[in-house]
């Protein structure tokens, strides 16, 4: 696969979805395609959130708010610095991806979808993971799907990872290509 980075694109990539699509997994590898940094977004929470979601208990919008500035505040300086990034962050509703806009206006959102089921499947196969299988419920109640006038693509999970990595990729080099 080729990179789609130039000085004049650097990409500035938010891999949204609920838990259990697979952010950090295909993040990690589309990061590598792309040449540029991957940052896992559950690092960037303060250790509060991560309490509160570990013990099930689902994030507020106020407990968001930070951490969600501090994805943007990410992102901005990667597009600044000519490195660009790829950041896994769930960015389940509208306003939590207005935010990072906000802060870093050439972000492209790349949506990993998946039904119920397989999103459950996954998550329950994690060992290593704070969020517990019982949020996902409450993950898909707030989830709102990228709008038509959002940057974003959206990829359906129910393929290899590599199938998701490579989607993912051919459609940002063509968003990349338009902008």
């Amino acid at each position: 696969m080729t990179s789609t980075t130039s000085p004049r694109h650097t990409p500035q990539i938010v891999v949204m979805g609920v838990s259990g699509s697979g952010k950090s997994t295909v993040g990690a590898q589309l990061a590598e395609v792309l040449d540029v940094p991957f940052i896992d977004g559950d690092g960037l929470h303060p250790e509060s959130n991560i309490e509160k979601m570990a013990a099930g208990t689902p994030l507020t919008d106020t407990d968001r708010w930070p951490w969600l500035a501090e994805v943007g505040r990410v992102l901005r300086d990667s597009g600044e610095s000519g490195e660009g990034a790829v950041v896994a962050c769930s960015a389940l509703r509208r306003a939590y991806r207005d935010a990072i806009l906000d802060a870093a206006p050439d972000a492209l959102f790349v949506h990993l979808t998946g039904d119920h089921d397989v999103l459950a499947r996954r998550m329950s196969g994690r060992s290593d993971h704070f969020m517990p299988t019982t949020l996902l419920d409450s993950q898909i109640d707030t989830l709102e799907p990228l709008d038509s006038d959002e940057p974003g693509i959206t990829i359906d999970i129910d393929q290899s990872v590599d199938g998701v990595v490579e989607a993912a990729r051919a459609q940002i080099a063509r968003e990349i290509a338009h902008r």
